[in-house]
């Protein structure tokens, strides 16, 4: 049977809304909350909760434990959290009312939570699909929320939200060498738990998101920078969900660029017979813009790579090639990128000691011909046209 993203939008929004009775549920949050970024500066917050007790809750908001799995199985989890939802402006976050400190509360805990939600209705039937998000199912405006147990709060991130002198970067970064994983990372910013304690904000989960991934790859870019530079150029590959990676790692100064390329015929390219490709850059200075035409894609491929630098204590200019195949049919988040980056870097690179033959070897495993690709890198046409001092070595 052929595989249809509409139906499937559809038939996850009748099965999550069936199963629930009344609007009132005792349920186990994952920990989760999501935060709208229509109408800003007033927002929706949302916690996240199955409407009964699941033992594996933490799974269903936990981007870096889906790698592998399957689309219908990640929709499966997010079509199970109901977002019981109020409106406050973002200042709210640095008064927070009952509501909203509960829902903060909440997604400070490191596991899975039981809450008691009340609802003014039943929720309506929904699956929303965001660009950087992971898709949010049914929603319904809250009535009261009560955390029914202790969380399990670490003591760093109890530590961070309590000082209020502290920046909420430097909060995050400090987070990040502590051991949390992104998705906590940018929940506990969305949900306006860190920084100055009158300057604390309700921050759109997308913008969150992306906040999270620069933030951290910023200081990772002035770390590398005091690394030598690898000595061979390495490849690296992953393939998931239609998505083919391709990492290169030059023998030069920090640098970086993603491009990427659609298929035509996908869902995104439509009844189009040709590709569409796009790409940012940024050189060892660094960008000063958003990269518009990746998007926050960009910075969740950025950290990966960047994670892998600092671990090898190197630095490299890094080309990413990313492919994106028909089959990869509904926008399921950058979490997309960011996990299947990370999973390339874990493997044992091939190594090349020309970039010709590296690229000739990409242009085998690639559709579109490697002479489209070149034309759109800037970071190619700037190695193979710029000597080095390697070059005179």
């Amino acid at each position: 049977m052929s595989y249809c993203p509409i139906l499937e939008r559809h038939s996850a929004r009748t099965r999550a809304v069936s199963r629930i009775k009344g609007t009132d549920f005792y349920g186990s949050s994952p920990p989760g909350v999501f935060v709208s970024w229509h109408n800003y500066p007033k927002v929706t917050v949302s916690a996240l909760s199955p409407t009964a007790i699941e033992p594996n809750a933490e799974v269903f908001d936990a981007p870096e434990k889906w790698f592998g799995f399957s689309e219908q199985r990640i929709l499966s989890f997010r079509e199970s959290l109901v977002g019981s939802g109020s409106r406050f402006k973002a200042s709210a976050a640095s008064t927070p009312g009952v509501k909203l400190s509960t829902m903060q509360e909440l997604v400070m805990s490191s596991r899975a939570v039981n809450v008691e939600v009340s609802l003014y209705k039943k929720p309506t039937a929904s699956l929303s699909f965001h660009e950087r998000a992971a898709p949010t199912g049914p929603r319904a405006p809250l009535k009261k929320i009560k955390i029914t147990e202790n969380p399990r709060i670490p003591k760093k991130v109890d530590y961070l939200n309590s000082d209020i002198a502290a920046k909420a970067t430097t909060a995050l970064l400090e987070l990040y060498d502590s051991g949390l994983p992104v998705s906590s990372l940018y929940k506990l910013l969305s949900a306006g738990t860190l920084g100055v304690e009158k300057a604390r904000r309700l921050v759109p989960t997308r913008f969150a998101i992306t906040a999270v991934d620069s933030t951290i790859s910023n200081k990772l870019i002035e770390e590398i920078k005091d690394y030598s530079e690898i000595s061979d150029i390495r490849l690296f590959s992953s393939r998931y969900l239609d998505n083919s990676f391709f990492v290169l790692l030059l023998p030069r100064s920090w640098a970086f660029e993603q491009l990427e390329c659609w298929l035509p015929h996908g869902i995104w390219t439509g009844d189009a017979d040709n590709f569409h490709m796009v790409q940012d850059y940024e050189f060892y200075s660094g960008r000063k813009k958003y990269a518009v035409n990746v998007t926050g894609a960009y910075y969740s491929a950025r950290l990966a790579v960047l994670e892998y630098l600092k671990k090898e204590k190197k630095q490299a200019s890094a080309i990413v090639f990313r492919e994106i195949g028909k089959d990869y049919n509904l926008p399921l988040g950058v979490w997309v990128i960011r996990e299947t980056m990370r999973d390339a870097m874990k493997k044992k690179p091939l190594t090349f000691f020309d970039l010709d033959l590296a690229l000739k070897f990409i242009s085998r495993k690639l559709k579109v011909p490697i002479q489209e690709w070149r034309k759109s890198s800037k970071l190619l046409d700037f190695v193979q046209h710029q000597r080095s001092l390697r070059d005179f070595s």
